[in-house]
């Protein structure tokens, strides 16, 4: 594995991972837990985004204290360390989902899924997408390591 692979694949990446895990769960009860229980698949395209949307307010805050302090183990205080991590999430939120739900539509588009099933299906096209660009963001530019 070359050295750049190492960097990236070293014990901060897999507590970063495990991280998570913990994000995911917590995450995911609350995006499919409005989409399929609260019926915002019944909303249509703005009950995706205020699903997935839910999925990362929430998620980030638990993402933040954990990976600012237990993944990145990052000392620095005020503002700007926040105001980095905001950005880096809700960028790539947007790429994510942005780039997901045309994508997962393109892919399914000759099935006769429900709507429901391909917003399932979408936002977890867009999870995996999230989760890649995330982790590049918060290393490499909200916590610097």
């Amino acid at each position: 594995m070359g050295s750049r692979l190492k960097k990236i694949f070293d014990p901060v990446f897999f507590r970063f991972i495990l991280v998570g895990v913990i994000n995911t769960l917590v995450g995911y009860g609350v995006m499919f837990g409005l989409w399929n229980l609260a019926g915002l698949h019944t909303w249509g395209n703005p009950g995706y985004w205020i699903s997935s949307a839910a999925n990362y307010v929430v998620g980030s805050i638990v993402s933040y204290f954990l990976n600012k302090h237990f993944t990145f183990r990052n000392q620095e205080k005020g503002p700007k360390v926040v105001l980095r991590f905001v950005l880096n999430i809700s960028v790539c939120y947007l790429l994510a989902y942005g780039l997901a739900k045309p994508a997962v539509r393109w892919v399914l588009h000759s099935l006769a899924l429900s709507e429901q099933v391909q917003g399932n299906l979408t936002m977890l096209a867009g999870s995996v997408l999230f989760v890649g660009l995330n982790y590049l963001g918060q290393r490499y530019f909200a916590f610097r390591t």
